[in-house]
């Protein structure tokens, strides 16, 4: 996988599976204390990378038009489960295929019908695909709840580390919101390591300001609300937290 979550990303996550339609980056940006541009450029990079698949609606289809819904469990070959699940999604009324990693049992077909022969006409479609169909129920009512490990007793804590990673040796990566009274706001990195502010062994690899990544150089002016990744080769990680985010953080952090 070549994308990290970090505590913004999964709250994101968490936000848009509780009510994707009507939850707003502003809002989520409140809750997680950045600015609203950076919640929908995450957004975007989680949609890049697949993370984030698609928004779908929830429907009760025997509200909408009185029909039916029939959950088929299907025993497929191993071999050929992802290729049947490709054409089990084409058959007409099918609205959800899922794969589990079992050898039986292991395909899950969801449908819906506007009454029992239009079930009957999938159940045979399946059987012509090659799937052997081990049960099949009507489904009464579905509920989907959201991760709540990524949920607000995981919120990020205003001045914080959102994200820590040890490396070999003392170094480590962390990355920091800024806050608006952090010792390094409206500092270049060069005047920051010149006044003692960061430390010489301390290196911003990334900064995330609104909807952009930026690169950042010696001349690079630090902003409240930028997300910060810095390079520690001491691993000492209160010293970096102070810069970006003040003592009073460290505290909090301790």
């Amino acid at each position: 996988m070549d994308y990290r979550l970090d505590e913004i990303d999964r709250r994101i996550i968490y936000e848009l599976m509780c009510d994707a339609r009507t939850t707003s980056a502003p809002t989520i940006a409140d809750q997680v204390n950045v600015s609203p541009g950076t919640i929908r450029n995450r957004i975007d990079q989680l949609e890049d990378h697949g993370i984030i698949r698609g928004y779908t609606a929830g429907i009760d289809f025997e509200r909408a038009d009185g029909h039916l819904t029939n959950l088929y469990v299907c025993n497929a070959p191993v071999s050929e489960r992802k290729a049947l699940a490709r054409e089990a999604s084409a058959i007409p009324g099918v609205i959800n295929v899922r794969e589990l990693m079992t050898g039986r049992r292991n395909l899950h077909v969801m449908a819906v019908g506007e009454d029992t022969e239009a079930l009957r006409r999938v159940s045979r479609a399946l059987s012509k695909l090659g799937l052997e169909i081990e049960d099949e129920t009507l489904v009464e009512a579905e509920t989907d709840s959201p991760y709540g490990s990524f949920g607000p007793d995981d919120e990020v804590p205003s001045g914080e580390a959102t994200d820590f990673i040890s490396l070999t040796g003392d170094a480590n990566v962390v990355d920091v919101t800024v806050q608006r009274d952090a010792p390094i706001v409206d500092r270049t990195l060069e005047d920051a390591v010149r006044d003692g502010v960061l430390d010489d062994d301390s290196l911003v690899i990334a900064i995330e300001r609104d909807d952009r990544v930026l690169t950042p150089h010696g001349t690079t002016e630090i902003r409240s609300d930028d997300i910060v990744t810095v390079l520690s080769r001491s691993g000492d990680t209160d010293r970096v937290i102070a810069a970006f985010a003040g003592d009073e953080a460290v505290e909090t952090a301790d």
